[in-house]
Parts: C-alpha cells; structure tokens; sequence
C-alpha cells in the first residue's frame, strides 16, 4: 500500500489534535521517563535540550526563540515518548518504516520548504528541534501518516486528528510509561504534560535548563 507523504510542514502543526500520552507510577532514578522497560535519562534529554539552545544562540533571533521555547525540557521529553508509542503502534499495525521512506520523506520536506538550511531553521524556529534531531523528528511524523493511513483517517481534518489520537492514546494505555514530576505531571483528563506546582520540586540544571 502506497503511503501518501505529506510534508510535515505543511499541515502548520504537527501534532494538532494528538493528545500526550497517560501514564502514571514514578519513574526509575535518574530517568526522564520510562516506558516499558526503555529509560530516557536525564543526562541524554539535557543533551538534547543544550544542542536546541545552542543552535538558537546561532541565530539572530536567538534570545526571542529561547524565550518563546521556555518549557524546552517538557516539551523535548514529548517528542522522545510519543517516538516510542508510534514504534509500538506501527508495530501493533504490522506496518515498519524502511531507511529509503525516511530519506523519501526527509527529501520531500526539504524540497516542500525551500532545502536544507531552511528546513532546519523552520524546524528550530517553530518546533525546537536542533538539526541534528530532525530526522528522529521527521520518522516520528512519517509513522503518523502512516497509522492515520492505515486507520483511513486524514491528518489535516478534525476528525481525522480526532481518531489518529484515539488509537494514540489506546497504544500508549497499553503501555508501562513513567515521566519524572520535574518535568510536569500528567493529566488524565485532557491527556497532556501539565506544568508542576510544587516548588519543592527540584528543576534541571545546567546550560541548556528550563
């Protein structure tokens, strides 16, 4: 079956209408957050925040886009989870994702947008994402096209963004996942990452913090 590959930017956002993931349970020490048995630790997720901050420090907009990007951690966290609930709910389809649909796709975002440097800026500026991360970012979105696809859903309507969540959200209640409270706690009712409250909770450090 022939995927349509639509390019990431052209719906304007990404993941509209796709709820965050439940989950609840603390997670091991030292993680980020766990699901099932796949940590993603704190030292690995500050890392990927420093390579954002430092790719925004390049630009001449760079204190406007660290000021508009504020909860990077949280929202970089995000990315990396819902990464592995859409590699369970391909698996779940029977559906993979080959290394030349990557590149397929990866070429036709650059094209969509103008080429390389645009795209990653594009991807800096309106996403948070450092250059080194859009590929990573680009597969992540490439398995939603596939899943809505595969469900007969269309990405770009309400309905369609509706469904895709819904099965989202089945895949990822099937799931062990655990996120560390310094980076917001989940909200079962409107299945998002709400900031923590409580200022007893120790926040991360380091260069690339939020």
């Amino acid at each position: 079956m022939a995927v349509r590959r639509t390019a990431v930017l052209a719906a304007g956002v990404l993941f509209a209408g796709i709820p965050l993931l439940t989950a609840c349970g603390t997670p091991h020490q030292g993680a980020a957050a766990v699901v099932e048995e796949d940590q993603i630790s704190v030292s690995s997720l500050q890392s990927q925040v420093n390579d954002v901050r430092a790719a925004q420090a390049k630009l001449p907009n760079g204190d406007q886009l660290r000021e508009q990007s504020g909860n990077l951690s949280s929202s970089t966290l995000f990315n990396l989870v819902l990464a592995r609930v859409t590699d369970r709910a391909l698996e779940d389809a029977g559906l993979t994702i080959s290394r030349r649909e990557l590149q397929d796709y990866l070429k036709d975002n650059e094209q969509y947008i103008g080429g390389r440097k645009v795209l990653e800026t594009v991807m800096l500026q309106q996403r948070g994402v450092a250059p080194d991360q859009i590929d990573a970012y680009l597969r992540t979105d490439l398995a939603l096209n596939k899943l809505a696809e595969h469900i007969g859903a269309r990405r770009d309507s309400p309905e369609g963004q509706l469904r895709l969540g819904e099965l989202l959200t089945k895949t990822a209640k099937s799931m062990d996942i655990s996120v560390n409270p310094r980076y917001g706690k989940w909200n079962s009712t409107d299945l998002t990452i709400d900031p923590t409250a409580e200022p007893w909770l120790p926040k991360p450090t380091g260069p690339g913090a939020v």
